[in-house]
C-alpha cells in the first residue's frame, strides 16, 4: 500500500457534511468545504468532483461516539455512510472518534468571532479539520 500523503475528511451529519483536506506529510490540515445533504446522503456527484480534485489516499468519517464510546444512534448513519464512500469510490476509509469535535469547533469559531448562527455559517468543515487533526495526531 502507498503511504498516506493526501487525507479528506468527512463530519458526517444528517443535513449537511462538512470536509477538510490535510497532508499527512505536512502535518497540515485546513478546512474545505460544506456538503448539503439529505438525510445524510450528499449529492455523490460533488463527493466524487472533491475526490478528482484532491486525489486522497485516505478518507476519514467522523465516528460519534456516546461520551462513554459506545456506538451511538447517529453513529450508525456515519458508519453506513463510510462503507458508501468505500463501495462507491474504492477508497480505504477510517473511522476517527469524533466525540466533542462539533463543541470544540464551535468554540473555536466564537473565538474567531462567529456570531452563532451555524444554519447560515456553519462549522461542519471547522469539525472536520479537528476529526483530521486528531488522526494527523495520533495515527499519522
Amino acid at each position: 500500500m502507498t503511504a498516506v500523503r493526501t487525507l479528506l475528511a468527512f463530519d458526517f451529519g444528517l443535513t449537511q457534511i462538512g470536509v477538510a483536506v490535510g497532508n499527512a506529510v505536512l502535518g497540515t490540515c485546513e478546512p474545505l468545504t460544506v456538503l448539503r445533504a439529505r438525510e445524510g446522503q450528499p449529492a455523490w456527484d460533488q463527493v466524487e468532483r472533491l475526490l478528482a480534485e484532491w486525489q486522497p489516499d485516505l478518507l476519514l468519517v467522523g465516528d460519534p461516539l456516546n461520551m462513554d464510546g459506545t456506538p451511538s444512534e447517529i453513529g450508525e448513519r456515519a458508519r453506513r455512510f463510510a462503507r458508501r464512500l468505500h463501495g462507491r469510490f474504492g477508497k480505504t476509509v477510517e473511522l476517527v472518534d469524533e466525540r466533542l469535535t462539533s463543541h470544540a469547533a464551535k468554540a473555536e469559531a466564537r473565538e474567531r468571532g462567529h456570531r452563532g448562527d451555524y444554519r447560515r455559517d456553519p462549522v461542519d468543515s471547522l469539525a472536520a479539520s479537528l476529526i483530521l487533526r486528531s488522526w494527523l495526531d495520533g495515527s499519522g
